[in-house]
Parts: structure tokens; C-alpha cells; sequence
């Protein structure tokens, strides 16, 4: 298990620039994107490198098309609305089904990259909900 909070460890893929203000605004702490595979209709599955770093976290969202994360590096969670949220290590994989209200991000002290594969893209684009509270996230470590 990789503990490292040293992102030189987690880095496979270009870090990127950093989240512009459309998409930083849905985030609690600084994150990375480096498009893999941009969006367009020759592929239809735009693929994402994201970085957050320690105790960033996106918020609660909903991908009506579902959404894939391939952890890289790092240490992070994943939590479902109503379930208890999961501790993500490199190579774990998360599958998460449409309309699925979910949030991730980085422990506490650790650096946290992954991939984002957005699923059947054409049935629109994610739609960003409420803050995760640092009440909620507090309680993981």
C-alpha cells in the first residue's frame, strides 16, 4: 500500500494545469487536470488525469452517463450518497453507476491521482451538487 504524500511517487501521467474556476469552484482544496483523451464523437470516452492535493475533494456529484476512476497514486476516498466511504490505494478501480450522487478526493496527508473515464457520454454532463462538510470528511481519518 502506497502512503506516500510525495507526488513525484504518483505521478504517471502529465499533472496538468491547474482546475480552472468552472470546475475549481466544485472542489475544497487545489486540483490538477490533464485531458488524456479530450471529448469529442470519434471516441466518446473522454479520460481524465486528476490530481488533488492532501484534503482535496471534489463535491457531491451525479454523472448521468456513470463514470470510471483508475487510481494511479496517492491515497483517497470514494463514498456513495448513504454508504460509508472507501479508502482508494494505487490500482484500485471504481465503478460507478448513472445518476450515482458520489464525491472523492484525497486523504488527509496524502497526495491522490486517478483517472476519470466518463461513461456514456451522451447522456449529458456531470451535475455538481452541495460541499462535501469538513464535519463529513473529518470523521475518515
Amino acid at each position: 500500500m502506497n502512503k506516500s504524500n510525495n507526488l513525484s511517487e504518483s505521478v504517471i501521467f502529465p499533472k496538468g494545469e491547474e482546475l480552472p474556476e468552472m470546475f475549481s469552484k466544485y472542489f475544497s482544496g487545489k486540483a490538477w487536470l490533464s485531458m488524456l483523451v479530450p471529448r469529442d464523437n470519434e471516441f466518446n470516452c473522454p479520460i481524465g488525469n486528476v490530481t488533488f492535493e492532501p484534503g482535496c475533494r471534489n463535491n457531491w456529484h451525479k454523472h448521468p452517463g456513470g463514470q470510471i476512476l483508475l487510481v494511479t497514486g496517492g491515497r483517497g476516498y470514494y463514498q456513495e450518497e448513504g454508504k460509508l466511504a472507501q479508502e482508494l490505494n494505487p490500482g484500485d478501480i471504481v465503478k460507478i453507476h448513472p445518476n450515482v450522487k458520489h464525491w472523492h478526493g484525497a486523504a488527509h496527508d496524502s497526495w491522490f491521482v486517478h483517472l476519470s473515464v466518463e461513461t456514456n457520454v451522451s447522456a449529458g454532463t456531470a451535475e455538481w451538487l452541495e460541499p462535501v462538510t469538513d464535519e463529513e470528511y473529518n470523521k475518515l481519518e
